[in-house]
């Protein structure tokens, strides 16, 4: 699939969901979300040189990598070939794919992705406790290097915290960390399960923080404590469209992230989140790119988000 192809495909998604022209065998009562935005600007802010886009998805294409029938919703295919157009046009040199819960725990998607990326891609999986040693092993080798827990009622919920325990001892043997996403406001409820943690762990989309509620809403203090406290303890600084009230251009976010990024500067990571599930105002991923300045307007802090912190965890070579 050449770029036009790619373009053109990925243009097409919006127009597929808005009329109704999903797969016939996808279960109607699932959520079907919106497509990313099929144009992302050149930004204005230039990355420097090996930035990583921490946290982001591949979905599909489903006929390769079939979607999981215990899937929380219904997406169109977002595959690696247009993944590489939006990282080119918005300056990426590596990445961080984080296994998205449409396919369960098939992590083909991510392992083959890295295969291809001669060193520039890791991966965060999705496992469960009946994997073996053997599978673990194999996923290790293939460049993932954590895994991901989605404590999300959308998302399947808690679920069973014993089993959660096994699998983070487990996975700590490998020098794997832990990636959490939590409800808003919930960071405080599982803090003491956190610091207890044997790995470094990291928090999505800034915790879930609600703009709305201002800087001072005991949920984002919370996270402000625990990520001062606990050394263990990373934030991503993703997901400043979910976190807004205001809508685009996002920048009653900014505080937050730039609150975070003071607060921990050695353990805070960014990433785009491509393509954005779930999300109510679809951003332009040029423009993401463009909220880094804001937040970030020092170029050592630049330095540090962007490139030395996730190469420290990651351990990009």
């Amino acid at each position: 699939m050449n770029r036009r192809e790619c373009l053109h495909l990925l243009t097409g998604l919006a127009g597929a969901v808005l009329t109704g022209e999903v797969r016939a065998e996808e279960p109607k009562a699932m959520p079907t979300i919106t497509p990313p935005d099929p144009n992302p600007k050149t930004p204005s802010f230039k990355l420097p040189p090996k930035s990583c886009d921490s946290h982001t998805h591949i979905f599909g294409p489903a006929s390769r990598y079939p979607f999981s029938e215990k899937r929380p919703y219904n997406t169109a295919d977002a595959p690696l070939e247009m993944f590489r157009i939006v990282h080119e046009k918005i300056g990426v040199e590596r990445c961080v794919i984080v296994n998205a819960t449409v396919h369960g725990t098939d992590n083909r998607v991510v392992t083959d992705a890295i295969a291809g990326s001669e060193g520039a891609y890791k991966g965060i999986a999705n496992v469960n406790d009946e994997m073996t040693e053997k599978e673990l092993g194999a996923l290790d080798k293939a460049g993932i290097c954590g895994c991901r827990f989605a404590f999300l009622k959308r998302l399947g919920g808690v679920g069973d915290m014993n089993k959660f325990q096994r699998i983070v001892h487990r996975v700590a043997e490998l020098g794997w960390h832990i990636d959490v996403y939590f409800e808003p406001g919930t960071i405080a409820e599982f803090a003491p399960i956190l610091t207890a943690l044997p790995t470094p762990y990291v928090i999505d989309h800034m915790g879930t923080v609600q703009a709305g509620k201002g800087l001072d809403d005991p949920g984002f203090t919370s996270l402000l404590d625990l990520q001062k406290k606990d050394e263990k303890c990373w934030v991503k600084i993703t997901g400043l469209e979910r976190a807004s009230s205001t809508g685009k251009p996002f920048h009653d976010a900014v505080p937050f992230a730039k609150a975070l990024i003071d607060n921990a500067p050695d353990r805070v990571l960014w990433g785009t989140d491509w393509p954005h599930p779930n999300v109510k105002v679809m951003p332009n991923d040029g423009e993401i790119v463009d909220l880094i300045p804001l937040f970030a307007p020092d170029a050592k802090v630049q330095q540090k988000l962007l490139v030395d912190n996730p190469a420290r965890l990651f351990k990009f070579t």
